[in-house]
């Protein structure tokens, strides 16, 4: 399983870093599902993720990196973990 922060393979920002990237300013939480967590609660959790991914300026390169990496957890680049198998299994 390979399990990499949502930043790892984006172009380092002029100041070294990610810079100011909405998933790392905004309540980080909503990314990742907590194991005792209900359907209901996680469908909200992963609307939040989205909607914070749809004003995210390297959206498109994070949801490549998810789906070349085969990451299994978390929303990435927009797309929760059922959505990105799917997209992988119609390859």
């Amino acid at each position: 399983m390979n399990v990499l922060p949502r930043t790892h393979a984006l172009p380092p920002s002029p100041q070294g870093g990610p810079g100011g990237l909405p998933c790392l300013t905004t309540a980080r939480d909503v990314f990742a599902r907590s194991t005792d967590e209900h359907a209901a609660a996680a469908r909200q959790r992963e609307e939040a993720a989205r909607e914070v991914c749809r004003a995210c300026p390297v959206r498109l390169p994070c949801r490549r990196h998810a789906l070349a990496e085969r990451i299994v957890h978390g929303v990435r680049g927009g797309l929760t973990p059922d959505e990105r198998r799917s997209l992988l299994a119609d390859t």
